[in-house]
């Protein structure tokens, strides 16, 4: 079974050191259309990184996952034709009137923001001609596992990075607040506010605190049992972070998945090439929020943060001692000027640059009011991140090449285990005059592979005598077969797609009655005629538009499994702490924007209206 690793590419240099940290594939935004508008590439930007990509078996998908109107899909299907003749190898979706276009034969992945939380329904994609689904994050594994059982589709699943409070696709806080539809990628983060928690009488029970936002997930502890569960391709969230982020998560589980692979024999790489890192990688060293499996083992109480939405990086330990302009830290951790330390007090979250340290006494660059015990945490690394700064990986593909010899002269060959190429070349021989440096030397030659994407790991020379071979005419040789294995190994790349494209055009397709007496409501997100008729052909009758085009009376605009109740230990059906008296319903109040809760214990789920 082959195991993916799946990066973000917030632009055509993040989708290169992606794949040079050890990424088996990239995901990157389109043009237009994608669920992150602020990170598109153009069509041109987008082919490079498939050509860099290709080169070492790895794979590009593009997002076009926002809904669409009547107006955008003719555009839309342009740009797929695009993608399709620059060689992307799969588009990954929201809007499923994306299906009943003349597509062609590329495959489909259903975005995350098309509610993929229950077997039925990805049943349902399989049957449409889905090719894979990136589950919804609020999946346990035991979920994780049933799907698997009752589908052949590819299950992709997120291990790292910044959760989304409400389910995606579902989530229209923003929109109903300043117009900005996070289905159409324009998301105002409303999650991310600070709000005032109201009781229904009024009182201010809580003043200030991050109520929606949540810690940022981190599996990279579970991921044996996430492939245990049928989880194949493993996602990386963050295609706004930037380049020190992606570098450092990517490294991090590139060496996480490895230590797994090379244990198992059942398991392999989905991708070519092994990357060498020039640093220690360490989520916590950048853009880090906490972490939280996120329900993967069911519910727990640490998923939340309330002090802050912003990043807090890794603790480093509490204050000891507090001067008139430094204080000591009670830690391990070796700080340097210039890094960036934040702390929480009764107000929310402070922080300061490192100014200077001196045998001990840290000294900030504008002495805060700090008291003795007060915990710090460590949210920018400055010699960290200078180390991401330069060249921070390399990836090579491991090759070994034989020199033989032949009646009329030397073969040459080449191979990586899966491919295999030999050249026959003509030569005149003669013996050499200095016979010892013979072997050393051709060794040395054919195993200078630095401009390339190869190493070779070992060259073997099979020689009846010790016969003269200028290191000029072993250089062209080298050269020659290099260049011609680049193309084979693309050729059967390029095959293998084609052999699967062949597949996706010959399955036959036929509409279902899934949504027979189905109510497809403002959360089925129909934005445009084509998605109507989809639904239409599997069933539905009666079909609202999406929220974007007619706003729902008293709407959910949230549906989440985080709970403000069972943070604060309220929870009716788990109490942790005595529950304080209070009148329902509770609010959030943000500036001029109430929020009314509601609680479904029963499903162990929370609305926000």
């Amino acid at each position: 079974m082959q195991i993916e690793l799946l990066s973000p590419a917030k632009n055509v240099d993040c989708g290169i050191e992606a794949i040079n940290h050890g990424a088996d594939a990239v995901y990157i935004g389109a043009p237009q259309f994608s669920a992150r508008a602020a990170a598109g590439n153009s069509i041109q930007d987008i082919e490079t990184i498939i050509k860099y990509a290709h080169q070492y078996d790895a794979r590009v998908y593009v997002a076009l996952n926002t809904i669409l109107n009547d107006s955008e899909l003719p555009l839309a299907y342009k740009l797929i034709r695009q993608l399709y003749n620059i060689g992307a190898d799969a588009i990954i979706i929201q809007d499923l009137g994306i299906l009943e276009l003349d597509l062609p034969p590329i495959a489909i992945h259903a975005s995350t923001q098309a509610d993929n939380r229950n077997l039925e329904k990805i049943k349902f994609l399989e049957s449409v001609g889905i090719s894979r689904v990136i589950l919804a994050r609020e999946l346990s594994l035991e979920e994780t596992k049933h799907i698997h059982e009752n589908t052949s589709i590819e299950l992709e699943a997120f291990v790292h990075g910044a959760l989304c409070t409400s389910y995606s696709g579902q989530c229209y806080i923003s929109q109903a607040s300043c117009g900005r539809s996070a289905n159409r990628g324009n998301c105002a983060q409303y999650c991310r506010l600070a709000y005032d928690l109201i009781d229904g009488d009024g009182n201010i029970l809580f003043k200030n605190k991050h109520f929606l936002s949540l810690k940022d997930m981190d599996r990279s502890e579970h991921l044996e049992e996430m492939i245990n569960a049928g989880i194949t391709s493993f996602k990386i969230e963050g295609r706004l972070k930037d380049m020190d982020y992606l570098k450092n998560v990517t490294a991090f589980y590139r060496q996480k998945i490895d230590r797994i692979l090379e244990s198992r024999i059942d398991l392999e790489s989905s991708s070519s090439g092994k990357s060498t890192f020039y640093f220690s990688p360490d989520p916590q060293k950048t853009f880090h929020r906490g972490k939280t499996d996120y329900l993967l083992h069911g519910k727990k109480d640490d998923i939340s943060l309330f002090q802050t939405s912003k990043s807090i990086g890794e603790f480093i330990g509490p204050i000891s001692q507090v001067g008139k302009n430094y204080f000591y830290l009670n830690s391990d951790i070796e700080l340097n000027n210039g890094d960036g330390i934040c702390y929480f007090d009764e107000d929310g979250t402070k922080g300061f640059y490192v100014n200077k340290i001196d045998d001990g006494r840290i000294y900030p660059s504008e002495m805060p009011e700090l008291k003795d015990g007060v915990k710090m945490y460590r949210n920018f690394n400055h010699q960290f991140y200078q180390s991401l700064q330069k060249k921070s990986a390399e990836r090579k593909i491991d090759v070994k090449i034989i020199l033989k010899e032949i009646a009329e002269g030397f073969c040459i060959e080449i191979t990586d285990n899966k491919h295999f190429l030999s050249l026959n070349k003509e030569y005149s021989k003669e013996l050499a005059s200095k016979p010892e440096q013979v072997v050393e030397n051709i060794q040395k030659q054919l195993s200078k592979l630095g401009n390339t994407i190869y190493s070779a790991n070992e060259v073997t020379v099979d020689i009846s005598q010790m016969w003269f071979i200028p290191s000029s005419v072993l250089s062209s040789w080298k050269k020659e077969i290099v260049e011609s294995f680049d193309i084979l190994r693309l050729e059967n790349f390029n095959k293998l797609k084609e052999d699967e494209e062949i597949k996706r055009e010959q399955r036959e397709l036929i509409p279902t009655d899934y949504y027979k007496d189905k109510e497809l409501t403002y959360l089925n997100n129909v934005m445009n005629e084509k998605a109507g008729n989809f639904y239409r052909k599997h069933g539905a009758k009666y079909i609202d538009p999406a929220f974007e085009i007619l706003p729902a009376q008293n709407p959910v605009l949230m549906q989440c499994k985080h709970c403000i109740k069972y943070a604060l230990g309220w929870c009716p059906l788990n109490k942790s702490n005595d529950i304080p008296e209070f009148i329902e319903p509770l609010y959030l109040k943000s500036k001029d924007k109430i929020f009314r809760l509601e609680f479904d214990c029963s499903n162990c789920k929370m609305m926000v209206y």
